[in-house]
């Protein structure tokens, strides 16, 4: 019996493949073929959960009352403790029964935000490159994306001048996200206030992901969207534990804001899931709860290994610049080659995995993105290789030699 008739919907059909699925893909054959691999492509934090996280999510766990249905919209007590983690840090007032929700991990809320809001047809604005779920999200949800493509000369910030008026009049959401995936650019405050009064007089939903919060060098202090006046009145913040805290299996996220985009958000995962296991809600809360010393040691780890491999890929002709936030490099490929090429060719003749900018979205063609998952000795081994395949970044074509 054929079964060409089960066919998914348009909006699967539209998608291309994840690119980190395609990666998993790559990395198996690799493995098979003997490899010892190098990788550094996902975003997934190398290291354990805080001992003090792992020990609060057993104490939950052996609590029978947390073995049924979560509530809706979060435990309470995590809930408080996203609202503290707020103020703490940015001084920012949050009512915790109406603008924060837990989150099954930050990329479901965003992809859900969209489902949420966009209707088929309506315009969302997402810069390129950005994090995959800015745009599939709204693609899955049938929005049109208009692209703001980020150029370096301008730092890889949002050149809001560029976006025609007729387009702006469409537009209805704004996702964006500093400090960035996948460049590690960091934006000022003025960049915060500029983006809220731009989104405030074209009636725009703003949605920043502020992910990578608390992993900032050097004494940067990334600023937070909802510190903006007025940012509140039309937009939301999202969070994720899976980067500071080593949580990413976890799948604990949050958001907070404008409470009106939140109870909608909120309307649609009453309809899809129950939310986040109450005994993982309890560990998440301890973890927001960590004093300051261990934040200290996870920005000491980063810039520990930022300094290490912008110091040996600039060895190799590379010409880059301390990043101040972020678990990444953003790096461009040798002339002559696009970003897949050039991470085939890593993974091909080195072991290294990387992810290359195109999977980002257009705007990241010719770049790539290494994460700082592994301590130096590994970086350096990476390094090593590198030279040993005779892999430098040059300004004219003829890129790989072998030795």
């Amino acid at each position: 019996m054929s079964l060409d008739w089960i066919i998914p919907a348009q909006r699967i059909q539209k998608l291309p493949a994840y690119p980190f699925a395609r990666l998993d893909e790559l990395k198996t054959k690799a493995r098979e073929q003997g490899l010892d691999l190098i990788d550094l492509g996902m975003g997934n934090p190398d290291g354990a959960t805080p001992d003090a996280v792992v020990d609060a999510a057993i104490q939950a766990l052996k609590n029978p009352q947390n073995h049924g249905y979560p509530p809706f919209e979060g435990t309470a007590n995590f809930r408080n403790a996203i609202t503290s983690w707020y103020h703490r840090r940015y001084g920012v007032n949050l009512d915790p029964d109406s603008e924060a929700l837990p989150l099954l991990g930050s990329k479901e809320g965003l992809g859900h935000l969209a489902l949420a809001y966009v209707n088929p047809g309506d315009v969302v604005l997402v810069p390129s490159p950005s994090y995959p779920v800015h745009f599939r999200g709204p693609v899955i949800a049938g929005g049109e994306i208009y692209s703001l493509i980020l150029q370096p000369e301008n730092d890889w910030l949002i050149d809001l001048t560029k976006i025609p008026d007729k387009v702006a009049e469409r537009a209805k959401i704004l996702y964006f996200n500093y400090p960035n995936n996948p460049t590690a650019a960091t934006a000022p405050r003025d960049f915060f206030e500029e983006i809220v009064a731009f989104a405030r007089k074209h009636e725009i939903l703003l949605v920043h992901d502020l992910c990578y919060a608390e992993l900032a060098f050097d004494g940067y202090q990334p600023t937070s969207l909802l510190e903006i006046p007025g940012a509140k009145d039309i937009g939301v913040e999202f969070h994720t534990m899976s980067k500071t805290y080593n949580m990413a299996g976890w799948r604990v996220g949050f958001v907070v804001g404008n409470r009106r985009i939140i109870q909608g958000l909120r309307t649609l995962k009453t309809n899809l899931d129950y939310g986040i296991f109450s005994a993982l809600q309890a560990a998440a809360q301890t973890a927001l709860e960590l004093p300051d010393s261990y934040l200290e040691q996870v920005q000491q780890r980063y810039s520990t290994r930022r300094d290490f491999l912008v110091e040996g890929l600039n060895d190799l002709g590379w010409n880059l610049s301390k990043t101040k936030a972020t678990m990444y490099l953003w790096i461009p490929s040798p002339v002559g080659m696009n970003s897949t090429d050039f991470a085939l060719k890593l993974l091909q003749q080195t072991g290294v995995v990387v992810t290359p900018g195109n999977a980002f979205g257009n705007g990241g063609e010719n770049y790539v993105r290494i994460s700082l998952i592994a301590d130096t000795k590994r970086l350096n081994e990476a390094l090593h290789r590198f030279k040993q395949a005779g892999i430098r970044y040059h300004s004219k074509p003829a890129i790989f030699s072998s030795k």
